[in-house]
């Protein structure tokens, strides 16, 4: 009996995935257990796997495509089974007509068809006569169009000329237009004509309403022999996610940043006290400087719970508990898990989360419910191995506040009558929603921080 697989729903906060592969396709065997598709949602990755033998009777998305969750992806049976009682009323797009490819042409598409069926008669003559058949004569750099992608080609003012087929032989077919239309703004119908008459095309984001290109945006191509000294490339859907979440963050909110610097000769202290005891195996986990600080953030959010917040707009949402976020960087992109009940946590448990989280974010086997903003209550961002000394972190709406933490740099000190020194101090960067706490309150939050940071214990 034929089973349908379905896109899994990884974690509360996700819609929709994108298929990265297809490993098994339409008519491919299978057997229980294989791998039939990867995928992966805003920041981690996915592997599905056949949940019976049999055949792919259908697929019905591809590569690349956002599917959402619970939605059909494919259909396994045994061969020749009918499936249309699984479909749902999806209909499975059939390809296009091998009898009506057009050879490419710039005149009439009714005058193309005749000329493509001239051509065909003849060539089964010859065929007939000779025993051999005579290929169409194709001008170089063109390929033969289908009607529907010559037709919508015309509407849209799209040079097919310049286009590679995904069709059986190179030819044209309906989606490779739709794949350029896709890719470009929409145009105003003076637009058009001038793209049809001249060879002019958009640019890449038009200056009309919603974005659609006027006869002002439009420009001749550039010579892609001489002068072209760029390559455009499509953005991962990562990096939009995370492009989308930056630009609402700034866009929604009143975001000011604070600088401070603490003095770090107590943790650095502490960091070569934890060091000696792990080389002498009298602790199992390495406690890093960042350890510490998050561990200083957490006694102050106990201080300061106003910051511990949410923004909603016409309220604020206060947790009893800490959930402290930690950006972490990967090959794809930021990624900010959530250890829960952080307050909950000694240093040492509080680094080995920390480890866990940020080791599951870079293989990708992340739980996507950790890394939503909401999952979260305060955020910190370490740019100090970097060598950073001041930046302006962006806030994890709906969360009031996020600490950046910079490299160790001496300044001078006044050391205690009136004798100045270089000490070493630990830059800290506090950006918070203007909307949910006022400058007062943050700057003494930001002190708090300091001073956690100047006289932190350790119980390890």
């Amino acid at each position: 009996m034929a089973v349908v697989v379905i896109m899994p729903k990884q974690g509360q906060s996700v819609e929709s995935c994108i298929i990265t592969e297809l490993k098994k396709k339409k008519g491919d065997a299978v057997q229980k257990g294989d791998v039939l598709f990867s995928y992966e949602t805003d920041k981690a990755s996915f592997e599905e796997e056949s949940p019976a033998e049999g055949v792919v009777l259908e697929c019905f998305y591809g590569e690349g495509d956002e599917v959402p969750v619970l939605e059909n992806m494919m259909v396994i049976g045994q061969p020749g089974e009918d499936i249309s009682s699984l479909l749902g009323g999806r209909e499975v797009p059939e390809d296009e007509s091998e009898d009506k490819i057009e050879p490419h042409s710039t005149g009439h598409s009714s005058g193309g068809a005749m000329e493509s069926a001239t051509t065909t008669s003849l060539t089964g003559e010859i065929a007939g006569q000779g025993g051999s058949s005579v290929p169409l004569n194709i001008p170089a750099g063109t390929s033969p169009v289908s009607p529907r992608a010559r037709k919508l080609a015309e509407k849209n003012a799209v040079d097919t000329s310049a286009l590679s087929g995904s069709g059986p032989k190179g030819r044209i077919i309906e989606k490779d237009i739709q794949a350029v239309l896709q890719d470009r703004p929409k145009m105003t119908p003076l637009a058009k004509k001038l793209a049809a008459e001249q060879g002019m095309l958009p640019q890449s984001s038009g200056t009309g309403l919603a974005g659609t290109a006027r006869a002002s945006d439009l420009s001749v191509p550039v010579n892609t022999v001489y002068s072209k000294d760029y390559e455009d490339r499509k953005i991962s859907n990562m990096r939009k996610i995370i492009a989308r979440s930056m630009h609402a963050s700034l866009q929604n909110s009143a975001q000011l940043t604070h600088h401070l610097g603490a003095d770090a000769r107590r943790i650095l202290a502490l960091r070569k006290k934890v060091k000696a005891m792990q080389e002498e195996g009298q602790i199992d986990i390495n406690i890093t400087l960042n350890d510490m600080v998050c561990f200083s953030v957490i006694k102050a959010l106990k201080k300061f719970p106003n910051v511990n917040t949410h923004f909603l707009g016409d309220s604020i949402r206060y947790f009893n508990k800490i959930h402290l976020g930690l950006a972490v960087d990967t090959e794809r992109g930021l990624m900010v898990p959530v250890v829960h009940n952080a307050d909950d946590l000694s240093v040492t448990g509080l680094a080995r989360q920390f480890k866990e989280i940020a080791a599951a974010c870079r293989n990708g086997s992340v739980n996507p419910d950790i890394l939503s903003p909401e999952a979260g209550t305060f955020t910190i961002s370490n740019l100090g191995n970097y060598g950073v000394e001041m930046f302006t972190p962006v806030i994890n709406l709906p969360q009031s506040a996020i600490l950046g933490v910079n490299t160790i740099v001496p300044r001078p000190k006044d050391i205690g009558d009136g004798v100045y020194a270089f000490v070493p101090f630990i830059g800290l960067s506090l950006t918070y929603d203007h909307r949910s706490l006022d400058g007062g309150e943050a700057t003494r939050f930001l002190k708090q921080i300091a001073i956690e940071i100047e006289n932190l214990e350790l119980d390890v």
